[in-house]
């Protein structure tokens, strides 16, 4: 087992968000700002839970929700008191069902979100701030939109570093690959900052081998069925030139396998993104050379937390440092050599995780800045 796995499972505890924000950001420990029922200012009561995504038939999207739910449970409420506002992709839908929601409940609402592109976040969080509501986002927003430049209203924004795991499976893949041929990058939503960033990571170990020539990049927006579509198209166009093919997600992955598959082609190189179950066992079997872990269970569950105690003034976000409000989540590389440990940590039992323990203290850094 590898020492970054080994001391990533070694140092995970019951309490993971004592791993989350001081980590994340690379801050010191911090204390609670205040206590739970003890002087906090509640600005409203019982506000209306959400998580708006993409889509729940994506494994990726379902752990995120999963982990939101968990977070309601965890308040003496059912995950039915959660409400999925599913956009499918669209970030016209997503704006749209947001406003639907906070005009139903009178902008008494806690809100988690992945707008679905950069573009869109913006117009989110302002109808969120304007009805009243409070609002976590994650992944996707322009770098000129901050939460403490919108206010109390718009709680947290948390993303992950891609560029750097991007750039590690791209190695991995090339070592695979001799260090010579062609690589083609198949890619996720194009103005979405993880399609961006992975791309980017790529490019950023080609520098390094100049034997390796890439020979196409396209979005396949996420969704596996794209994949499996424009992997035929790269097939029929570059042929046996593809000794390679870099995955900017696990979905994306399965597309390019169902393409090899369809031409009789196998053993070709691959790596994903995600650390979706199935791509573990793949990385076990040997169909994937590595994934990586975001732990979106964790995720999906700490934002909602986060908006939800913003809405009831457990704290207030305008009186936390910046490194609270924009933070980056773990990311974890599973190789082969990691992965049955990893699969018997994360995915055949799920940890359980404080939803109430906010900026603990800080673990170690097992995380990319």
């Amino acid at each position: 087992m590898s020492t970054f796995i080994k001391d990533f499972i070694e140092q995970e505890t019951v309490s993971r968000r004592n791993f989350l924000l001081a980590s994340a950001a690379g801050v010191g420990s911090m204390a609670l700002p205040m206590a739970f029922g003890q002087g906090a200012a509640f600005a409203a009561e019982n506000p209306a839970l959400a998580w708006s995504y993409r889509d729940r038939a994506s494994a990726y999207w379902n752990a995120v929700v999963s982990g939101g739910e968990n977070f309601v449970e965890s308040l003496g409420k059912t995950k039915d008191d959660m409400t999925s506002l599913i956009n499918e992709g669209s970030s016209e839908k997503s704006l749209a069902d947001i406003k639907a929601f906070l005009a139903k409940n009178s902008g008494n609402c806690a809100i988690a979100c992945d707008a679905n592109d950069s573009p869109n976040a913006r117009p989110v969080v302002e109808a969120v701030k304007a009805a009243g509501g409070y609002i976590s986002t994650i992944w996707n927003k322009t770098d000129d939109l901050h939460p403490w430049d919108i206010g109390d209203n718009y709680v947290s924004h948390m993303t992950w570093s891609d560029e750097k795991p991007a750039e590690d499976t791209a190695r991995i893949l090339f070592a695979a690959m001799g260090n010579k041929g062609g690589v083609v990058h198949l890619g996720g939503i194009p103005a979405n900052n993880p399609a961006v960033e992975r791309l980017n990571g790529l490019k950023n170990a080609l520098k390094d081998f100049p034997d390796i020539e890439l020979l196409d990049a396209q979005p396949a927006d996420w969704d596996t069925t794209k994949a499996a579509e424009l992997m035929a198209s790269f097939i029929t166009r570059y042929g046996d030139k593809i000794t390679g093919v870099h995955c900017a997600n696990d979905n994306i992955a399965y597309g390019v396998l169902e393409a090899l598959k369809a031409e009789g082609i196998e053993g070709m190189p691959i790596v994903a993104y995600d650390g979706n179950p199935e791509a573990v066992q793949m990385v076990m079997d040997g169909k994937l050379l590595c994934t990586v872990f975001t732990n979106p269970y964790w995720g999906g569950g700490v934002s909602l937390a986060l908006a939800y105690h913003a809405a009831i003034g457990t704290f207030k976000p305008s009186e936390e440092p910046n490194e609270h409000r924009e933070f980056y989540g773990p990311t974890v590389l599973v190789t082969k050599d990691d992965a049955a440990a990893f699969k018997a940590k994360y995915m055949d039992a799920i940890p359980t995780y404080d939803w109430s323990d906010f900026w603990g203290p800080s673990n170690g850094g097992i995380v990319y800045k």
